[in-house]
């Protein structure tokens, strides 16, 4: 795969093109789909990004919403094209959060809320390979390391001098009160946070438990914002089975007024480090 290529991005840029044609035509999704004689969930689910399009599947929509411009059609073609190619992540074989990870792999901010552990992009190994092998009792030994690897491989947009991601997390005081894995990886998880949080790109906000009541008490989630103005910020929320993104505009607006309460009500920037710091020292042999 050509390394510009983000086929989870062409299938959302594509979806929204196409959602804006049937709207411009004054359709209906319903509409739509008994004009093709396929179901209204197949329609949705090419707008929303979450479906590989074919060319065939453009090529009829086209069709239906009379588009007579060759350059539009030739363009969405392209766009179904690379969507159907793969990621570096598919690689690793089956990864159940793997349209996040193509989201995250274009993205070029990130506003994270955790309340539990580490955000994955701030772990170590060692920590990643004890909250994965304590959150997944049953998986194999083969596939918590293969979920490590997509972990560390996520790592290095943190590290990327050429575009690195802009990360601010909000923490709460549990995940770094929290024993992952024993005091030493607690105390290297530790330093390392402090480590990274020293990067221009990277910031990092405790929010201490003497706060009480807060926005984030209703759990963890990701905004992630993109490069490109053509595509709207994503409101990730993590599940157990299934995942969900938000996309409407009012859905993002407001957790990003969440995300702001948090940021003004957590620990500043200096008082974070002195505060894990503090912390770092009880996980001390």
């Amino acid at each position: 795969m050509a390394s510009h290529v983000n086929p989870t991005v062409r299938r959302r840029r594509l979806g929204q093109e196409l959602r804006r044609l049937r709207e411009l035509k004054g359709m209906t999704a319903e509409e739509v789909a008994d004009r093709l004689l396929v179901s209204q969930s197949k329609i949705s689910r090419l707008e929303n990004g979450r479906r590989s399009i074919s060319q065939r599947d453009v090529r009829d929509l086209c069709g239906v919403y009379e588009v007579e411009d060759h350059r539009i059609v030739d363009s969405l073609m392209q766009m179904a094209k690379d969507s159907r190619q793969q990621g570096w992540w598919h690689a690793f074989g089956d990864i159940p959060y793997s349209v996040y990870i193509g989201l995250e792999t274009d993205a070029a901010s990130l506003r994270v809320y955790e309340p539990q552990v580490m955000p994955g992009l701030l772990q170590t190994r060692a920590y990643a390979e004890a909250v994965i092998t304590g959150a997944l009792p049953e998986a194999s030994q083969t596939d918590i390391e293969k979920r490590v690897q997509v972990r560390l491989r996520r790592q290095e947009r943190i590290a990327s001098e050429e575009n690195p991601l802009r990360l601010w997390a909000v923490l709460d005081e549990s995940t770094v009160r929290r024993m992952v894995g024993g005091r030493q990886i607690m105390r290297d998880q530790l330093d390392h946070l402090i480590e990274l949080s020293q990067l221009p790109h990277v910031t990092v906000q405790i929010m201490p438990h003497t706060m009480g009541a807060h926005p984030g008490v209703t759990g963890q989630y990701t905004i992630l914002e993109f490069p490109d103005a053509a595509d709207s910020s994503v409101v990730y929320l993590e599940g157990v089975t299934s995942d969900l993104y938000l996309e409407k505009a009012n859905d993002v607006q407001s957790y990003s007024v969440m995300y702001e309460h948090l940021r003004a009500q957590a620990l500043n920037v200096e008082q974070t480090r002195q505060f894990i710091t503090d912390v770092a020292k009880s996980y001390t042999l």
